[in-house]
């Protein structure tokens, strides 16, 4: 493919023709600040913290939307680039909770990595400020909009990525808010709550519910693994605390990227349940009974051997479980095809 040559504070690069500025900068090493850019999303240039200098252009173009063109010189830190960032964060500190000692994203939000890294600790820019009530009435997502710097990554996750437009900006200028159609809440709307808006948030506007409740960002070992509920494959981190799971984040993983359902990201509630069986149980005198797994295998066996004899393969039949590894699967097929002689297997998600 054809290549187009730049040159990147003093360095000579080469990138392929059509490639942003942005990504250009990142081949080449140099770290450019973005709220809204997102790898798996559409471009939008909405929030300006990726602004660069190019001698020529009238103004401070957002490198997320301008195109990398051969010969074309460009400074991502001089002074006027830096003093633009600078003001931009002053202006989002100006409507923005400055909570972050309580905010369950303080370690993982990103105004607050650059209002580090830029020296930003407060904003010089005062007047009104919006009030908006917490909304929390719904098992899965906490939505605060006071910390909303209205970058549209969720709007983009929710349309692109989930495919249901749930929420878009509604109002005007200093009213402008991300929301279901009519301002209702999420719970009131047709959110299927996959929760793919709060894996892109860059702040505290949009949170996991339970997770943030339960643990702080620095308190948690991740835990790569795979979802159990069905056979994409999809990839997330569990989020473990004290030798528990009390959360789930995506992970840019090979097959979903960072998108996951309800289920896979909220739904492991089962993990730890109380309800959940540890230890074989037999029925005995009409109760059910722990037992040692010899004893219940060994029960299991005689019955399996018993049916076979006096009524053939047929009378038997066995349900699998996607929450079992793919090794557990191939070996319960091969018991029931192999031992009991039977293609009565079936498998079912919710197992």
């Amino acid at each position: 493919m054809a290549e187009v040559s730049l040159t990147i504070n003093g360095k000579q690069v080469a990138v392929t023709k059509g490639t942003t500025v942005l990504n250009a900068a990142r081949q080449a090493g140099f770290s450019i600040p973005t709220f809204c850019d997102d790898p798996e999303l559409s471009k939008v240039g909405a929030c300006r913290m990726c602004v660069v200098e190019i001698p020529g252009m009238r103004n401070l173009p957002a490198s997320c939307v301008t195109e990398a063109m051969d010969g074309m010189e460009v400074y991502t830190d001089s002074p006027a680039v830096v003093e633009a960032r600078k003001t931009i964060l002053e202006l989002l500190l100006a409507n923005h909770p400055l909570d972050c000692l309580t905010c369950g994203k303080n370690g993982e939000c990103l105004l607050q990595d650059y209002c580090y890294q830029y020296g930003v600790g407060e904003t010089i820019f005062t007047g009104e400020r919006h009030t908006y009530d917490t909304e929390a009435e719904n098992p899965f997502i906490v939505r605060d909009m006071n910390k909303c710097i209205v970058c549209g990554k969720c709007v983009r996750a929710c349309a692109e990525i989930q495919g249901k437009n749930i929420v878009d900006f509604a109002y005007r200028g200093f009213d402008t808010k991300v929301t279901p159609a009519m301002d209702v809440p999420l719970s009131e709307s047709e959110c299927v709550f996959c929760g793919n808006c709060v894996a892109v948030c860059p702040t505290g506007a949009l949170q996991e519910k339970v997770l943030r409740a339960r643990a702080r960002t620095w308190e948690v070992e991740k835990v790569k693994t795979t979802c159990p509920y069905c056979g994409t494959g999809c990839n997330f981190e569990l989020n473990v605390k004290d030798g528990q799971v009390v959360g789930v984040t995506s992970c840019n993983g090979d097959v979903n990227g960072r998108a996951l359902c309800v289920k896979g990201r909220f739904g492991y509630g089962f993990i730890h349940h109380p309800d959940r069986l540890t230890k074989p149980l037999i029925k005995k005198d009409g109760e059910f009974k722990e037992a040692s797994w010899d004893e219940a295998i060994g029960l299991v066996a005689d019955n399996l051997s018993r049916i076979k004899k006096d009524h053939g393969s047929g009378a038997l039949a066995v349900l699998s479980s996607a929450r079992c590894t793919n090794e557990e699967n191939y070996l319960l097929q091969k018991l029931t095809r192999a031992v009991f002689g039977t293609n009565n297997i079936d498998h079912c998600a919710r197992l």
